[in-house]
């Protein structure tokens, strides 16, 4: 272990370079590609074979997927595959490209995508969610194959996915293709805990159609900015009942019994209006939506719309012409992976031979591709990463030490679970 451990401290000012690359690669959805190639020319160094699959646009009809938010046209995951093709164990390492936008970027204390280190952390939109993960598994592997030659008995494939942050298509598209294992490991910023599972959400979009006119005729018009504040009060009503009894009664759930407030209505966008002087003929508001394992997407759509309908159901107008509401990316089932079973028990032993202390297990009030993994393709998965701080936020950071940590345990664990006597 000694010799892992120094290996990957001769690497680690590798890594970080690879993840400055990374991050100096603005891949928001649809403009994933730039920062593929760099981790695909990184695998293909290190001794994978790389493919680069596309995603066809009829992934939007599997009872999976997400809402599409564009074309799936000239867009590709990465997976790349080393090992022997009669591996006796296999292991998938996880990992999505696609990151939040940074649009207000006069709040950032850098540009968002010139990556810049600080006091032990480097600072860059997807530094810590999660490209920090790519450099931490990169590093890893590098230890691996300069410390135990010979190591991988198995077959180990590494998957880049693309939408994550919408709709975890990419995923989904990469598990349908075939890119499946014995297991999976997700390498998404867990603050060096284990992330056995995440809740239920979805995205909707609300349209308000108004009456358009002339601001000096405005008593004539109907403006639909005015009844965005009654929907949100009525979203909130929402999330309110369905975060009173999440601890007893038929929408309990043992898994997230510890998160006081886990199912959360983030009002994330609202668009309206092309003039100070005009009146707009529509506005629309962009919901994401935590909620009960029990409700499927398509229940909690109707709970959200009746919730909105209640809101402004003393406007003749809006009586006349209600809101509309409808699904617009995110359609996910909640998940939880058994804290007993082999994969969390090899990867907390890993941990503990890094930290002497044993790992945290924890659930969030979101979610992750492992959803994907447990839910339709029937594999143990877990998330394990980097410590990161404002994540999808202003000044988005990652933690460089962090980084050297999580291989230190990610390398342990893949000696272990390739070790030719660990059971099938």
């Amino acid at each position: 272990m000694d010799s892992i451990d120094q290996a990957i401290a001769a690497s680690a000012e590798r890594a970080f370079t690879v993840l400055e690359r990374l991050v100096a690669e603005p891949s928001t959805i649809g403009n994933e590609a730039g920062a593929q190639e760099v981790l695909a020319s990184e695998l293909d160094a290190a001794g994978f074979s790389i493919a680069r699959p596309g995603i066809t646009d009829d992934i939007a009809d599997d009872a999976a997927s997400g809402v599409p938010p564009l074309s799936y046209e000239g867009r590709f995951n990465v997976v790349a595959q080393r090992g022997p093709a009669d591996a006796h164990r296999t292991l998938v390492i996880n990992g999505h490209m696609d990151v939040v936008p940074a649009e207000d970027t006069s709040q950032w204390t850098s540009d968002p995508f010139l990556p810049v280190r600080k006091d032990g952390w480097l600072v860059g939109r997807g530094a810590g969610d999660m490209k920090a993960g790519f450099a931490a598994g990169l590093l890893a592997i590098w230890a691996l194959d300069r410390a135990v030659p010979g190591w991988l008995t198995g077959g180990l494939t590494f998957v880049s996915c693309i939408e994550e942050e919408a709709t975890g298509n990419g995923t989904l598209a990469a598990g349908r293709a075939g890119y499946v294992a014995d297991a999976a490991l997700l390498l998404e910023p867990t603050d060096l805990e284990i992330l056995l599972g995440g809740i239920a959400l979805v995205w909707v979009s609300v349209e308000i159609k108004g009456r358009a006119g002339h601001a000096e005729a405005a008593g004539e018009s109907v403006n639909p900015i005015l009844a965005v504040g009654p929907i949100i009060d009525g979203l909130r009503r929402l999330e309110h009942s369905m975060n009173l009894d999440h601890t007893s009664g038929v929408d309990a759930d043992p898994a997230f019994i510890d998160i006081p407030h886990p199912y959360n209505v983030n009002i994330g966008k609202v668009r309206s209006g092309d003039w100070p002087s005009s009146v707009p003929a529509v506005a629309r508001v962009d919901v994401r939506i935590g909620h009960p394992r029990h409700w499927t997407s398509e229940q909690t759509l109707e709970h959200a719309r009746l919730a909105i309908l209640e809101s402004v159901a003393g406007d003749e107008w809006f009586q006349r012409h209600p809101p509309t509401v409808v699904l617009s990316g995110y359609r996910a089932e909640r998940y939880f992976q058994d804290p007993d079973s082999d994969l969390v028990r090899a990867f907390a032993a890993a941990h503990q031979s890094v930290h002497d202390a044993e790992p945290g297990l924890v659930t969030i009030g979101s979610t992750t591709d492992a959803r994907f993994y447990l839910n339709q393709f029937g594999m143990p998965a877990i998330a394990y990463g980097p410590r990161a701080r404002n994540i999808h936020g202003t000044d988005e950071a990652v933690e460089l030490a962090s980084i050297v940590e999580c291989a230190r345990t990610v390398a342990r664990f893949l000696l272990e679970w390739f070790s030719p006597g660990a059971p099938r």
